[in-house]
């Protein structure tokens, strides 16, 4: 272990004498990279410093029992010594943790994407709810939420609605809020009192950065329309709205939140650069690529990876069999008993992994 952590330090040196050279910000890209690496490198090594201490304390204290004479040492050093020990064991796992193999799309903002599934209006209102539920957790956590586009349902709500979240490790965070989200209550418009199921997906995207995906003006159709609002009102008198489309992947992205076409045109450019890295990332990952499809697919009820159901004030992650009975508190964007839940089962995975590749 200790020349696992000389040689990550090795490597932080490395990082921090190439921050320091003049030409590292001619790359913007490869400026980010760097000093994501030394960061990481940092917090690793200010674990792996404090495990080098405490072990060499415990084999100093081992060392004295076997050596010492004196009986008032020796009595100091067994009572000192399970303390140590104990601090030894909890850093020992903080640092297996560290080590693990990082994700550097992890460190990303993201473009939060909510779309109303099974359930028609009830679905759509949900998905309003859903949002105004991430907005909380982020205000939560001190990141900064920015609307990019949204569709209203027919009867209230919102069909669709996209998000920038942007603060630190934000995707690392959400990343496993990808999938379909499953409500079970009494809609407003139920005259008999009768529970219905509905259904809407939910997809996290790691933010694009024009440095990260190389996007050519010929690859793209742009379409200017004039914005609609509930009822095909028009919610202003220009063509303002603007819907792009990737011609080489049929990705297509729209936005008409701002008056502004310029302004739609960024924010359009924004998520459209976000899922074709995404796109990227699935296609050099197989299984990560299964994954996202089953969970983000058609909206199924089917394919839920989390039920909210109202009348019992529960909430039930199906991945990790969690159910906690705080509806309220999570829907006003206390999420965090769910999503500390389900990175401890993954962290824990990642661990099981690494220790049966060691």
């Amino acid at each position: 272990m200790r020349d696992i952590i000389e040689g990550l330090r090795k490597q932080y040196q490395e990082a921090e004498a190439e921050l320091s050279h003049p030409d590292l910000m001619k790359d913007m890209k490869n400026f980010r990279d760097v000093s994501r690496q030394h960061a990481r490198l940092r917090e690793i090594l200010e674990i792996g410093d404090r495990w080098i201490g405490l072990t060499d304390q415990v084999a100093e204290h081992k060392n004295l029992l076997r050596t010492e004479t004196d009986q008032e040492m020796i009595d100091l050093v067994k009572e000192e010594l399970p303390g140590l020990q104990a601090d030894l064991e909890a850093v020992s796992a903080d640092l297996e943790l560290a080590l693990l193999p990082h994700d550097p799309n992890d460190d990303r903002n993201v473009i939060l994407e909510l779309r109303a599934g099974t359930g028609g209006d009830e679905a759509a209102l949900f998905c309003e709810e859903m949002s105004r539920v991430y907005v909380r957790y982020a205000e939560r956590m001190g990141w900064k939420t920015e609307l990019m586009d949204g569709t209203p349902g027919t009867s209230g709500g919102m069909k669709e609605i996209t998000y920038a979240i942007k603060g630190e490790s934000v995707y690392g965070i959400l990343r496993w809020e990808s999938g379909v989200h499953r409500v079970q209550r009494v809609p407003a418009t139920e005259s008999q009192g009768r529970i219905h199921t509905s259904a809407i997906t939910i997809a996290v995207l790691p933010e694009a950065e024009e440095v990260d995906v190389d996007i050519s003006e010929n690859d793209l159709r742009i379409d200017v329309y004039r914005a609609q609002g509930p009822g095909g009102q028009s919610v202003n008198t220009t063509d303002s709205a603007v819907r792009i489309t990737h011609v080489p992947t049929g990705v297509v992205v729209q936005c008409q939140d701002e008056k502004s076409q310029h302004k739609n045109k960024a924010k359009a450019m924004v998520v459209l650069r976000s899922r074709l890295l995404e796109k990227a990332i699935a296609d050099q990952d197989a299984v990560r690529a299964a994954e996202r499809k089953s969970m983000v697919g058609t909206g199924d009820r089917s394919a839920k990876i989390r039920t909210y159901n109202f009348p019992q004030s529960r909430v039930t992650d199906h991945r990790i069999g969690l159910t906690v009975h705080s509806l309220d508190a999570i829907m006003q964007g206390d999420l965090d008993p769910i999503v500390n839940a389900i990175h401890e089962y993954r962290r824990q995975e990642a661990l099981d992994a690494n220790r049966r590749g060691s």
